[in-house]
C-alpha cells in the first residue's frame, strides 16, 4: 500500500490478491494458503477468495464484499475491506491504560519516542513526515541498527528511507509506504501511517512484554533489598545495644566497697551520671529497636515475605531479657552505695570515738607501771607505809573505775572489726596494747597490794582525813573526766527526734551540775580541813596527800573545763537541730513533687491505654492526636529533672528515708521511662496500621469496621482477644467457621497465623495483618516466576547476560549472586535457576 497513490490507486494494488494475502500475513503473523501466480482473472479471484476466507475464519464479517468486486477494482469495497483488516488484525489488541486502540497506539508511540530530540508525535499524519519518529521507534528497541545521533530533521528523505530499509531488512516489516510520496504530501494518509506503525508495535511487542516483566522483577527485588538493609540495621543496633548492656552489667554488679567516704561518694556520682546521661539514650535506642522490628515485620507481611528472624540472641525478647538483667543489677546498686556510705560514716564515727577513748586511757596509764613497781615501802616509816597502803587502795578504786573505759575501747574495736573497717589492723594492735597494759597493771597492782598488806601490820597511823579526801576526790574526778568525755563525744543522728533525744539528755545532765558543785565544795572543804590540821599540829605531811595524786587545783581546773564544754555542747546540738530541720524541709520538698508526679504518670499511662483502643476520626487524626499528646508528655520532662535535683540534694544530705511519700526516685524514673516507651509504641502501632492500609488498599471505613469489631469483643480493654473472643469477632465479620471438625481445623489454621507463638491471645496488629491479607491482593512467587520466564524467552532457565540486559545493574548482580545453577536436562553452561530463586523470595525455600 503506497502512500503516494493513496486512495485513487489502492484498488489497483489489491486486484490480483497477492498483496492482499501478503498484508494479512504481515499483520496477523500467520501463513495463508499458497497463492496462484497466474495473471488470469480466475487466478486473481482464487487469491482474493483465499484472503476473504482467512478473514472470515477469524470471525470478521465482510458484508456485501465479494472477490469479483475486489478484482474488478471497486474502490469503495476495497477501501472498506482494507480498513476492516487494519482494525481487526493491526490495532484492535493495542490498549494502553484502558484507552481505545487508536489512542493506545498513539500513547505507546509518544512514550517510546519521548527521550528523543526533535520528535513530537501528536497524530498519525504530519508528525511522521520528517522520518525521525520511525527512526526513534527502531533505535529505542534496537539501537545497534540506527545511528540516531547522525540524523538531521531537515533531511526527511534520508530519515524515511533509512527507517523503511532497516525495518524491511532486520525486522521483517515490508515497505508499505514510499518516502517520496510522504514528503511530497501535505497530509499523509492517516490510515496508511497507522497501519505501518502498528507493524512496529507488533514487531516490538516481545520487548514490551520483557520490559513489563523486568519492571515487576525490579519492584520485587527492590522490596527485598530494602528489607535486607533494614535487617542489617536491626542486627547492628541490636548488637551495639547488647554490647553496651554486657559492658554495663558487671559495673553495676561490682559490690567491692571503697575504704573512704570520698571514694564511695564518687561511685554514687558516677551512678547519677549513668542515670542522667548514659542510660536515657539507650532507653530510646531500645524503644526504637522495637519500633524498627515491628515496622520491618509489617513490611515483610505486606510484601508477602516470610517474617524476619534475627540472629541467635538478638530477638526482641533477648533484648528485653538483657534489659531486665540490666535493671536487676541497677536496682540494688544504688541501695548498696547508700548503705556503704552509711557504713563508712558509722565507721569514721566509731574510729574517732576509739581514738579519743584510747588517748584518754593511755594518758591516764602513763607512768602507772613505774609507780606500781617502786619499792619505796621498804625504807618507809610506819606512817609512810600506812600512807602507801591507803594510796594503793585509792589507786585500786581508780583502776576499777577505769575498767568500763577499757571494756568500751575493746567493744568499739570489735564493732569496727565486724563492720570491716579498712584500718582494723592498727585499731586491733592499739587495742591489744591497751589490754596487755591493763592486764600488766592488774598484775602489778595485785603484787604491790600483797607487798603492802604484808607490812600493813607494821603501820598504825593513818590519816583518815586524807583518805576521806582521796575516796571522794577519786570518783568525783572520774565523774568530771567522764563528763568531759561525754561533752566532747561526737554524735550522728538522722532525724529531729534523735537530736531532740540528745538535747533532752544534755538538759538532764545540766540539771545535775548544782549537786556536783556541792560535792566539789565538800571535797575542797576536806582539803581545807587537812591544811588546817597540818598547820595546827605541824604534821610532817603538810601540803601533801599520801593517798591520792588528785589535788584541789586539778579538781578546780577540770571543773572549769566542764563548765566551758557545756555551752559548746549546747551550740553543737543547736546546729545539728537546724541541720535536721533542713533535712525535713528537703524531705517535704521532694515528697510534695513526687506525690504529684507519680499519680500524673499513672494517669497518663491509663489515658494512653484508652486512646489505643478507642476510635476517633481517621488513622491520621489519631496519629496527629497521639503526637500532640506525646509532645505534651515530653514537655513535662523539666518537672522530672527538677525532682532529680531535689533527690540529689537529699542524697548529698545523707537522708536515707522519707515518711512523707511512698514514691522513690527509682519509682518515678521507671514510670517515666515506661510512659515514654508506651506512647512511642502506640504511635508506631498507628503508623503500621496506616502502612498496612495504604499498602493493601484498605479503606478507612474497613479499618473502622475492623476496630469496632475488635473493641466490641475486647471487653476487658486489654488490647488483646482470647481465642474464643477472636472466633466471635471473625464470625461477626462474615467468616464462616462451622461448629464442626472442619471449622475447628480452619480456625486452628487462622490462629497459627495470628498467634504463631501460641500465647493464646491475638493483638490488634496481628488481627489487622490477617484481615489485610484476606481482603487485599499481593505479588506472589508464581507472578515473579512468570516474569522471569518472559525475560528468559520461555526457557526454564535464564543466563547472566539476559539478566544484565533486562535489569538495572545492581539488581541484575543481586540476582546473579543469589541464583543457584540450573540442573535441568535442557540446561546450558552458565544457566541459572530462576524458579527456586522466585520461591525463595517469598520464603517458600532458602536462597
Amino acid at each position: 500500500m503506497k502512500a503516494g497513490t493513496q486512495i485513487e490507486n489502492i484498488e489497483e494494488d489489491f486486484r490480483d490478491g497477492l498483496k492482499l494475502m501478503l498484508l494479512l500475513e504481515v499483520i496477523s503473523g500467520e501463513r495463508l494458503a499458497k497463492p496462484e501466480r497466474g495473471k488470469m482473472r480466475v487466478h486473481k479471484i482464487s487469491n482474493v477468495n483465499k484472503a476473504l476466507d482467512f478473514i472470515a475464519s477469524k470471525g470478521v464479517k465482510l458484508v456485501s464484499i465479494g472477490a469479483e468486486e475486489i478484482v474488478d477494482g471497486n474502490a469503495k469495497m476495497t477501501l472498506g475491506m482494507i480498513w476492516t483488516i487494519i482494525l481487526r488484525f493491526a490495532i484492535q489488541d493495542i490498549s494502553v491504560e484502558e484507552t481505545s486502540a487508536k489512542e493506545g497506539l498513539l500513547l505507546w508511540c509518544q512514550r517510546k519516542t519521548a527521550p528523543y530530540k526533535n520528535v513530537n508525535i501528536q497524530n498519525f499524519h504530519i508528525s511522521w513526515k520528517d522520518g525521525l519518529g520511525f527512526c526513534a521507534l527502531i533505535h529505542r528497541h534496537r539501537p545497534e541498527l540506527i545511528d540516531y545521533g547522525k540524523l538531521r530533521k531537515d533531511d526527511p528523505m534520508t530519515n524515511l528511507n533509512t527507517a523503511f530499509d532497516v525495518a524491511e531488512k532486520y525486522l521483517d516489516i515490508p515497505k508499505m509506504l514510499d518516502a517520496e510520496d510522504i514528503v511530497g504530501t501535505a497530509r499523509p494518509d492517516e490510515k496508511a501511517i497507522m497501519t505501518y506503525v502498528s507493524s512496529f508495535y507488533h514487531a516490538f511487542s516481545g520487548a514490551q512484554k520483557a520490559e513489563t516483566a523486568a519492571n515487576r522483577i525490579c519492584k520485587v527485588l527492590a522490596v527485598n533489598q530494602e528489607n535486607e538493609q533494614l535487617m542489617e540495621d536491626y542486627e547492628k543496633l541490636a548488637s551495639d545495644l547488647l554490647e553496651w548492656i554486657r559492658r554495663t552489667i558487671p559495673w553495676l554488679e561490682n559490690r567491692l566497697p571503697e575504704n573512704t567516704m570520698q571514694a564511695m561518694q564518687q561511685k554514687l556520682e558516677d551512678f547519677r551520671d549513668y542515670r542522667r546521661l548514659h542510660k536515657p539514650p539507650k532507653v530510646q535506642e531500645k524503644c526504637q529497636l522495637e519500633i524498627n522490628f515491628n515496622t520491618l515485620q509489617t513490611k515483610l507481611r505486606l510484601s508477602n515475605r516470610p517474617a524476619f528472624m534475627p540472629s541467635e540472641g538478638k530477638m526482641v525478647s533477648d533484648i528485653n531479657n538483657a534489659w531486665g538483667n540490666l535493671e536487676g543489677a541497677e536496682k540494688g546498686y544504688e541501695e548498696w552505695l547508700l548503705n556503704e556510705i552509711r557504713r563508712l560514716e558509722r565507721l569514721d564515727h566509731l574510729a574517732e570515738k576509739f581514738r579519743q577513748k584510747a588517748a584518754i586511757h593511755e594518758a591516764w596509764t602513763e607512768g602507772k607501771e613505774d609507780m606500781l613497781q617502786k619499792r619505796d615501802y621498804e625504807t618507809a616509816s610506819l606512817s609512810e607505809i600506812k600512807a602507801l597502803l591507803k594510796k594503793h587502795e585509792a589507786f585500786e578504786s581508780d583502776l576499777a573505775a577505769h575498767q568500763d573505759r577499757v571494756e568500751q575501747i575493746a567493744a568499739i574495736a570489735q564493732e569496727l572489726n565486724e563492720l570491716d573497717y579498712y584500718d582494723s589492723p592498727s585499731v586491733n594492735a592499739r587495742c591489744q596494747r591497751i589490754c596487755d597494759q591493763w592486764d600488766a597493771l592488774g598484775a602489778l597492782t595485785q603484787k604491790r597490794s600483797e607487798a603492802l598488806q604484808r607490812t600493813e601490820k607494821l603501820l598504825e597511823t593513818i590519816d583518815q582525813l586524807y583518805l576521806e579526801f582521796a575516796k571522794r576526790a577519786a570518783p568525783f574526778n572520774n565523774w568530771m573526766e567522764g563528763a568531759m568525755e561525754d561533752l566532747q563525744d561526737t554524735f550522728i543522728v538522722h532525724t529531729i527526734e534523735e537530736i531532740q533525744g540528745l538535747s533532752t539528755a544534755h538538759e538532764q545532765f545540766k540539771a545535775t551540775l548544782p549537786e556536783a558543785d556541792k560535792e566539789r565544795q565538800a571535797i575542797l572543804g576536806i582539803h581545807n580541813e587537812i591544811a588546817k590540821i597540818v598547820q595546827t599540829y605541824h604534821v610532817n605531811m603538810a601540803g601533801t596527800n599520801p593517798y591520792t595524786t588528785i589535788n584541789p587545783q586539778e579538781i578546780n581546773a577540770k571543773w572549769d573545763k566542764v563548765r566551758q564544754l557545756v555551752p559548746q555542747r549546747d551550740q553543737a546540738l543547736i546546729e545539728e537541730h537546724a541541720r535536721q530541720q533542713n533535712n525535713e524541709r528537703l524531705r517535704r520538698q521532694f515528697a510534695n513533687q513526687a506525690n504529684i508526679i507519680g499519680p500524673w504518670i499513672q494517669n497518663k499511662m491509663e489515658e494512653i491505654g484508652r486512646i489505643s483502643i478507642e476510635m476517633h476520626g481517621t488513622l491520621e487524626d489519631q496519629l496527629t492526636h497521639l503526637r500532640q499528646y506525646e509532645k505534651s508528655i515530653v514537655n513535662y520532662k523539666p518537672k522530672i529533672d527538677q525532682l532529680e535535683g531535689d533527690h540529689q540534694l537529699i542524697q548529698e544530705a545523707l537522708i536515707f528515708d522519707n515518711k512523707h511519700t511512698n514514691y522513690t526516685m527509682e519509682h518515678i524514673r521507671v514510670g517515666w521511662e515506661q510512659l515514654l516507651t508506651t506512647i512511642a509504641r502506640t504511635i508506631n502501632e498507628i503508623e503500621n496500621q496506616i502502612l498496612t492500609r495504604d499498602a493493601k488498599g484498605i479503606s478507612q471505613d474497613q479499618l473502622n469496621e475492623f476496630r469496632a469489631s475488635f473493641n466490641h469483643f475486647d471487653r476487658d480493654r486489654s488490647g488483646t482477644l482470647g481465642a474464643e473472643e477472636f472466633k466471635a469477632c471473625l464470625i461477626s465479620l462474615g467468616f464462616d467457621i462451622a461448629n464442626d471438625a472442619q471449622g475447628e481445623n480452619e480456625f486452628s489454621r487462622i490462629m497459627s497465623i495470628v498467634d504463631p507463638n501460641r500465647m493464646g491471645i491475638v493483638t490488634f496488629q496481628a488481627f489487622i495483618d490477617f484481615m489485610s491479607r484476606e481482603t487485599a491482593d499481593t505479588d506472589t512467587a508464581d507472578q515473579v516466576m512468570a516474569s522471569f520466564k518472559v525475560l528468559a524467552g520461555d526457557k526454564n532457565y535464564i543466563l547472566a547476560d539476559e539478566l544484565r540486559r533486562e535489569l538495572p545493574p545492581d539488581q541484575a548482580e543481586y540476582c546473579i549472586a543469589r541464583m543457584a545453577p540450573y540442573t535441568g536436562p535442557d540446561g546450558v553452561p552458565g544457566a541459572l535457576d530462576y524458579m527456586s530463586f522466585s520461591t525463595a523470595l517469598y520464603g517458600e525455600s532458602d536462597l
